[in-house]
């Protein structure tokens, strides 16, 4: 979340709450993952509200380079394998399942190579204007690659689950990105987030779904016996 402290504080915080309640609507362990989603999302944005905190002080040169390696954690490492991942584990079907395998692998790579990345090359975020921008050092050869796997991993999947609706989640994806990218360009990776962040939303709104049909189905168990 860019754009000042209080919007990162407040978004995370909000976000927060949301996880918790989606969380609260899993009926299976295999939904935790997707449910957590928002919650992780709160979790990103309140590291980022304390780079806000900490940046302008050269006093708390440490505490910023901790938070800039948390933020890039989660949004170079922990997403590509964490989106994938979680809607594999919703699916039933074994053909979507070998489909969702693959965007899990495409996911696990490129969180290995942006993890190697992240801990063997300089990274800096700074304070511009109304934005936090990120300068990431990382080798140019396989930058592309890389995030065409991104890509791959974090935006494709919702296209191709069982789920109602799941697929509104990869269009909300890529408009963010488009909109970040042509009006952000400098700082798409701090103001993506934000925009992503609306996903939380309809994944609440899954999770709710999920629930009934959840109920329904055990009710008619009931009923049946």
């Amino acid at each position: 979340m860019c754009f000042s402290a209080s919007a990162s504080f407040g978004a995370g915080t909000l976000l927060s709450v949301i996880g918790v309640a989606a969380i609260r609507k899993t009926h299976h362990p295999s939904q935790l993952m997707f449910a957590g989603i928002t919650f992780i999302f709160g979790m990103q944005q309140l590291s980022e509200g304390m780079l806000w905190l900490t940046l302008p002080n050269p006093d708390y040169v440490n505490l910023h380079r901790i938070f800039t390696a948390i933020f890039l954690f989660f949004a170079q490492i922990l997403w590509p394998v964490w989106v994938p991942v979680a809607i594999l584990l919703l699916e039933k079907k074994s053909t979507r399942k070998t489909i969702q395998k693959v965007f899990a692998g495409a996911g696990l790579l490129t969180g290995g190579y942006l993890g190697y990345c992240l801990l063997t090359y300089p990274v800096e975020a700074r304070i511009e204007g109304h934005h936090i921008s990120y300068f990431l050092d990382y080798p140019a050869p396989l930058s592309d690659l890389s995030m065409i796997l991104y890509g791959l991993a974090t935006v494709v999947p919702p296209f191709f689950s069982h789920i109602k609706r799941m697929w509104m989640i990869g269009v909300i994806f890529i408009l963010a990105y488009v909109a970040a990218d042509f009006f952000f360009e400098q700082y798409v990776l701090s103001v993506w987030c934000f925009f992503a962040a609306i996903i939380s939303a309809f994944i609440y709104a899954i999770m709710v779904e999920i629930s009934n049909t959840e109920k329904q189905r055990l009710q008619s168990v009931v009923v049946t016996r």
